[in-house]
Parts: C-alpha cells; sequence; structure tokens
C-alpha cells in the first residue's frame, strides 16, 4: 500500500473544515493505520474534538530571533529607534532603550545602524511548542502552538510534518492527515507543500468560493491533485458557481454536506459528528465521502 499524504484545507475560516477533518479520521481509524496533524499552530483545536486531555511529549520550537540592547554600551544616540521599520524601541522611565518583543521582527536594521559595535545583537528565542498525542480513538496526533506575537508558523507547521513522518516509519503507519490552517499564508504553505493530495472545504458562498479558488492556486503550485466537499451544501441553493468552478477545474467532488445543527452541537460535546449524531443527515453523508476517499484516495 502507497503511504499518502492527504492535506484537508479551506482557504475561509468557518467552513467546518476541522469537524469534517475529524470525522473522516473517526471513520478511516479502523481500516488504516492513521496519524492526524494539526496544521494550525495559531489556533490549534482538532486535538478537542478528538478527546485528547493531555499531552505526551512537549518539545519547544526555538528559532525566532529578536534584537538585544545592551544599555551599558549604548550611547542613547537614538539611531535604532528611529530606523526601526516596526516601531518596536521605546525609552523606558530609566532612560535606556528597550526593544519590544512582541513586535520585533528580527530584521536587525538596529543592529546594521547602531554606531557602537555589538551592543545591539540578535536573539534566538522560543517562537512555539509541538506536542505529540494518542486520540481516545488510539491513532497518534501531533499539534503546533505558536507563541503570543511570533513568528514562524510556518516553519512550526514542517517540524510538526517532519515528526509526524518519523512517527510514522517508526510504528509502521500508513497515512497522515493534515488540518491545515485556514487562509493562504506560512501554515497553509507548509502544510500543502509535500502533500499528495489536497482535500478542499468550501460551502456555497461567494466569500468561500473566493477563498478556496486562493487556496487552490497553492495547491497548483505544488502540482497536486485536488477534490472537493461542499459543506452546507443546501444553504444557498441558487449559488451554483462554486459547482461549476468545481467542473471548469476537474475538480472532482467527492460529496456534500448538508447544513446540520449536529455539527455545532457535537463540537460543544467535544466529539467528531459522526459519532455524537451517527443517524443526522451529515453523518450520513460524512461516511458517503469516507468511502469515496478509500476508493478514489487511499485505495493504492
Amino acid at each position: 500500500m502507497m503511504k499518502m499524504q492527504v492535506v484537508i484545507a479551506s482557504g475561509k475560516g468557518g467552513v467546518g473544515k476541522s469537524s469534517i477533518t475529524a470525522s473522516l479520521l473517526y471513520l478511516l481509524k479502523d481500516e488504516y493505520k492513521l496519524i492526524a496533524v494539526d496544521a494550525d499552530a495559531e489556533a490549534p483545536n482538532l486535538g478537542l474534538l478528538l478527546g485528547v486531555t493531555e499531552w505526551e511529549i512537549e518539545r519547544e520550537h526555538i528559532g525566532a530571533k529578536i534584537a538585544r540592547i545592551n544599555p551599558e554600551s549604548c550611547i542613547r544616540c537614538g539611531l535604532c529607534q528611529m530606523r526601526c521599520p516596526y516601531e518596536c524601541i521605546y525609552v523606558d522611565e530609566e532612560g535606556n532603550y528597550v526593544v519590544n518583543e512582541l513586535t520585533c521582527e528580527g530584521c536587525n536594521v538596529c543592529g546594521l545602524v547602531c554606531p557602537v559595535p555589538g551592543t545591539i545583537t540578535l536573539e534566538e528565542v522560543r517562537s512555539g511548542i509541538i506536542r505529540k498525542a494518542t486520540t481516545k480513538y488510539g491513532f497518534p496526533i501531533i499539534s503546533a502552538q505558536l507563541d503570543v506575537g511570533k513568528p514562524e508558523s510556518g516553519k512550526l507547521v514542517t517540524e510538526e510534518k517532519e515528526w509526524a513522518s518519523k512517527i510514522m516509519k517508526e510504528e509502521g503507519l500508513e497515512h497522515m492527515i493534515v488540518d491545515s490552517a485556514a487562509g493562504i499564508g506560512c501554515q497553509v504553505i507548509a502544510s500543502v507543500g509535500g502533500a499528495d493530495v489536497a482535500i478542499l472545504i468550501a460551502e456555497p458562498t461567494p466569500a468561500s468560493l473566493s477563498d478556496v479558488q486562493r487556496v487552490y492556486k497553492v495547491v497548483q503550485h505544488f502540482r497536486e491533485p485536488a477534490y472537493l466537499i461542499i459543506n452546507k451544501a443546501d444553504i444557498n441553493p441558487g449559488f451554483t458557481k462554486l459547482r461549476e468552478w468545481a467542473e471548469s477545474e476537474g475538480i472532482p467532488i467527492l460529496g456534500e454536506v448538508p447544513y446540520d445543527s449536529s455539527i455545532p452541537r457535537s463540537m460543544s460535546m467535544l466529539k467528531p459528528f459522526v459519532e455524537a449524531f451517527p443517524d443526522s443527515k451529515a453523518s450520513e453523508a460524512i461516511r458517503g465521502i469516507a468511502e469515496r476517499i478509500k476508493e478514489e484516495i487511499l485505495k493504492g
């Protein structure tokens, strides 16, 4: 069997990507040896839906850089404050020039303009954590959490996937399911890069169509095959542009999930909706989608 890395992305937030991902993992877990990756380092929540209550292993991610000003050698000329493009240098009550760690991007402009060599240095600091747990369904999950004000969300996601790949080899797992963040930023690029297949989640609204088109461009850049799941498919019956766009791009539609109040209810219960409400319309639809994923994506 060919090992697959499947990324699930949406572009727009709030379209049900993580809730659908959790239910797909629940449906696929008995037939395949899986590992899940929550690739939203800024707002991770996939672990919550999979019953994770504690993390077995946590690693610090060191890589972000911030400037430090040595008050003993600083001559207080103010050049660093004047030239800082992020306006993150201020004067404290004692007259010392200080860097605001939350807004410093580590660009080192201050260090370049400082007339006293060695007064301003760049220091590597923690930008977040990466962690591993076993879900209550028995398969592992890797997640990350970005520290407030820190960059490098894309590097966190890359490290998550590298760790997941290592675990796959060590434990003989078959498939990696990556729950991407919303948008088209660094996290999403890191999520999509290296995947074998992308499953896009969208709802029939102009905003969702616009955003899924943007994330599809990222998928195209990496030359990956894409599939589409339409969530809340019946909320806007007159909106046909999403299906027309998918057809024009040759993107197969794996299925359509109707709007179902059981989905937000299951999220409040911290369960995949297909487990919490197995007889709901949404659960019936997602089971059909899972079968197509088995046949068309994971069949190898």
